[in-house]
């Protein structure tokens, strides 16, 4: 029995293995019955009522998929974001990111790679679209499409926009960015980001809450901070009680002044509006909705892909090996809508690929990195055991 499959047959509730059919991974799952061995065309693991993994091998490209499916009416399986410095911004394989999941938060099952994220400068790993843990806001939407679970447990997809701003004590708003590299607009640093700011000029205030204001800081609010100090040097210590705002150099002109003592507001507005949601993922582009392709571009262009897609009993995560020859050749971003549909999922949205297109599952890497091993990345999606996830919603579109 090879190593990967072993790894999986230690997770809670196995009760069997089945020779897989096809692509129907909706099939009516076994019970009970005797092991029998994996075949070439794929293994599926059973792993407990509403978790299965599988792996198919497809001659059409070749293609080597990975599937890994949940019920979406399991109360006890959760789906939680990681980040690459565990709580904070940075970069780190995702057997380290999975593997550090805290126990007492539920048992990490599987996990793929998430958003595309910054691999250099200042903010190393910070995501490049929308990023929610826990409810916490960790980077701001970009406008393009995201995937999120709202305050009632529903299921999203869709582009989402940035209306971030810090308003001044005179009401004027001033559109910011969040932990994310500096350049011709503000930017509100949090704890998220790490202990200081990347910043090596312009001026940075630092804010404490104002009595009310409880952080950290969630989408859909608005939060009075007073300016406690500041500085003009960059490079200043992030409070884990505070935020600092770091304005560009030259930024001055029109800009209201900043005045220690002063109360400003914190805007967390998005469009559509977030609030109450509690896990969110950025990427792109959509793949299907309402069970139909998105219309999004795409070239002949065969890469290694990651993505997610649900419907309203299951949610995937699903992981396509790629640039090997003979082994498996990745896929279109429309092969793998395609592919995703085959699946049953009525909506899906692409992840980052590539290099870092990669699924771990009970601490084993299921797939076969085009790069020869692991690359650290900024964030994933992991399914957990013990934080789950409430009866199955849609919201409606945004």
């Amino acid at each position: 029995m090879n190593r990967r499959l072993a790894a999986l047959l230690g997770l809670a509730g196995l009760t069997g293995l089945t020779r897989p059919a096809g692509l129907d991974l909706l099939a009516a799952e076994a019970s009970g019955d005797p092991p029998q061995a994996p075949v070439a065309a794929g293994v599926r693991a059973r792993l407990s009522d509403g978790f299965s993994y599988r792996q198919e091998s497809l001659p059409e490209g070749p293609w080597s998929v990975h599937v890994v499916r949940i019920r979406r009416d399991r109360p006890d399986l959760g789906l939680q974001v990681l980040l690459g410095g565990g709580t904070h911004l940075g970069v780190s394989t995702l057997s380290r990111q999975a593997s550090a999941f805290p126990r007492s938060r539920g048992r990490a099952l599987a996990a793929l790679n998430g958003d595309f994220f910054a691999r250099g400068g200042p903010c190393l790993g910070d995501p490049e679209g929308l990023c929610l843990r826990d409810g916490e806001l960790i980077s701001a939407p970009n406008g393009k499409s995201a995937f999120w679970i709202g305050a009632d447990r529903s299921f999203h997809l869709g582009p989402v926009v940035s209306l971030l701003s810090m308003i001044a004590p005179d009401g004027t708003p001033v559109a910011i960015g969040l932990n994310e590299e500096r350049q011709d607009r503000p930017v509100l640093y949090t704890p998220a980001l790490g202990t200081r700011t990347p910043s090596a000029a312009g001026t940075e205030g630092l804010f404490l809450p104002a009595p009310g204001t409880a952080l950290p800081i969630r989408p859909g609010l608005r939060s009075a901070f007073r300016l406690a100090s500041i500085h003009r040097d960059g490079n200043v210590p992030i409070p884990a009680g505070g935020v600092v705002l770091s304005l560009p150099p030259g930024s001055g002109a029109g800009r209201p002044p900043l005045e220690v003592g002063a109360v400003w507001t914190l805007s967390t507005a998005t469009q559509p509006d977030l609030r109450g949601a509690t896990t969110a993922i950025g990427g792109g582009p959509a793949l299907l909705k309402d069970g139909k392709p998105t219309g999004f571009q795409s070239s002949d262009a065969r890469h290694p892909r990651s993505a997610i897609g649900w419907n309203a009993t299951f949610f995937f995560l699903v992981q396509v090996d790629g640039r090997q020859p003979g082994v498996s050749v990745g896929m279109s971003l429309a092969e793998l809508a395609a592919h995703l549909a085959g699946l049953g999922c009525t909506e899906a949205l692409n992840l980052d690929g590539g290099g870092s297109s990669t699924l771990w599952a009970r601490g084993q890497v299921m797939n076969s990195p085009c790069e020869g091993g692991e690359r650290p990345m900024g964030n994933a999606l992991l399914i957990s055991l013990g934080n789950g996830l409430t009866a199955p919603k849609d919201g409606p579109a945004p």
